[in-house]
């Protein structure tokens, strides 16, 4: 892959002073919680929602969907567009449109209203997520201090999920579930100030336009499938409303596959698929996404529904699962450089599936320690230390001119496992729960979609011990020269 050189920045000189620098971390780290934040945020909401605007089970589970199927879809064009239209200018594009969005959900009168909103919300999200990580690492030279601003950026995401069930436990019950969107307001338009001032432009010399047909045929194919697996709750496996999607969405993506061979300036050129650590990388974060994203839904609402808890009490009951995939983030740079990128992953993975085997034996009349805080600490400790390697390797050795677009395609993989994870598992529970609206039937169903969470989580176990390339330690601690126009250092050799 020939690197493409990036233009110079506006504000060169000082582009990688410490204040610079920071400032940088700051904004992308931000703007990382934000997006990742709202994901989770509307968890303990809810209820609330249902009965404000008459939603239905399924519209409950669009209110998640539709903002992540719209984030994972459009996160390519995001990050395509970071690198042609500038990281700066993307960013604040994308942060000017969720905060928006944001402002319309708060203020939704129909149920409807607040589907368009939060699908809105995910496509700013798309274009703001990958120019995070993108800012990041222009201005964070390869090495060990990139592996730190990596953790701290991953450490930071995960907190914004983590943190969603306390900050949607406060406000809904000292305010309104109205507040859980509205809160975004006030920070997005501090960020854009701050960022709109301090943030340096950055973009790729050469390309002026982007493919908007693969965008559109990758998040349309995403939803219907998403789309079609929530049917089956409903409809059943061979009703026309759940075999047009399920059959649609597949031959979607197919069409997006084949549009990127022949375009001449594809959203996902699939070459860059054929390095090793990015494709595997990427299918290992989907895998861990697809367990890891429902977990918080599923945790949720087993501690409001089953346990009786309210919003707040069910906020404040994850708070250390909340701090297990924060501190589980932030050690592992340091931890990556002792064992290897590959290790940890092995490592964060299996301990992530020993505790979704553990919450799997939850009962209607669990304790919270034994049902809730100490398996929710082991789950997300582990996903924890596995996302910091991960994404680190998906993003090695990626060549200027394509950082925005592996960027988010590795947020593409987490939030698109995430979304597809969500619909699957909760057709799961819902299967086994038969209708039932007792304590006992609802844990039962919750219960087998954490054990089919778990065995999703062996299963990627086995395919990154056989696929992920294994980094020597010194190659994870090489430095890119600081020029901005220097090539792409050469990929660390696997093994």
């Amino acid at each position: 892959m020939t690197p493409m050189a990036d233009a110079p920045l506006l504000a060169a000189p000082t582009d990688r002073s410490p204040v610079r620098t920071w400032a940088v971390i700051l904004a992308a780290c931000v703007g990382q919680f934000l997006v990742v934040l709202d994901v989770s945020v509307v968890n303990v909401a809810l209820p609330s929602m249902r009965a404000d605007l008459g939603l239905s089970s399924t519209g409950l589970q669009w209110v998640l969907n539709a903002y992540s199927i719209a984030f994972a879809g459009f996160m390519l064009l995001g990050g395509r567009a970071a690198d042609l239209y500038g990281r700066k200018r993307m960013f604040l594009v994308g942060l000017g449109l969720f905060t928006a969005a944001s402002l319309a959900g708060g203020l939704a009168q129909e149920g409807w209203q607040l589907l368009a909103a939060r699908a809105a919300q995910g496509l700013g999200a798309a274009v703001l997520a990958p120019a995070t990580l993108t800012l990041l690492t222009a201005a964070v030279p390869e090495g060990p201090a990139r592996a730190r601003a990596i953790g701290t950026w991953m450490a930071v995401g995960a907190g914004g999920g983590a943190a969603g069930g306390l900050v949607g436990g406060v406000l809904t019950d000292a305010l309104s579930w109205r507040w859980v969107l509205l809160i975004n307001v006030p920070i997005g338009v501090l960020v854009l100030t701050g960022a709109a001032l301090w943030l340096a432009e950055g973009r790729t010399r050469g390309r002026s336009r982007v493919d908007l047909l693969g965008a559109v045929l990758v998040t349309a194919g995403l939803a219907a499938t998403a789309y079609g697996i929530v049917q089956t709750e409903e409809a059943g496996w061979t009703a026309a409303a759940t075999l047009v999607p399920l059959l649609g969405g597949p031959v979607l993506l197919a069409l997006f596959a084949l549009v990127e061979t022949r375009t001449a300036k594809p959203l996902m050129p699939l070459r860059v698929l054929g390095a090793r650590a990015v494709a595997s990388a990427n299918t290992a974060m989907l895998v861990i996404g697809s367990a890891t994203f429902s977990m918080w839904y599923f945790m949720t609402v087993y501690a409001q529904n089953v346990l009786d808890y309210s919003a707040l009490e069910a906020g404040l009951a994850l708070m250390p699962t909340s701090l297990a995939v924060v501190i589980g983030s932030k050690s592992a740079p340091r931890l990556m450089a002792r064992v290897g990128a590959k290790n940890l992953a092995l490592i964060g993975t299996a301990v992530t599936a020993a505790g979704f085997g553990w919450q799997s034996t939850m009962t209607a009349h669990g304790s919270y320690l034994t049902a809730v805080c100490l398996p929710g600490v082991l789950m997300m400790a582990g996903a924890g230390l596995a996302s910091t390697p991960l994404a680190s390797l998906a993003t090695s050795g990626a060549a200027p001119g394509e950082a925005g677009l592996v960027s988010g395609l590795v947020n593409t993989s987490r939030t698109m496992g995430g979304a597809l994870g969500l619909a699957v598992l909760s057709t799961v529970a819902a299967a086994r729960t038969g209708g039932g609206a007792d304590p006992a039937a609802l844990t039962a169903g919750y219960a087998l979609a954490f054990r089919t969470a778990g065995c999703v989580l062996l299963g990627g176990l086995l395919l990154m011990l056989l696929w992920l390339p294994r980094h020597r330690p010194e190659r994870l601690t090489s430095v890119r020269t600081a020029s901005p126009d220097a090539p792409a250092p050469a990929r660390p050799r696997s093994r």
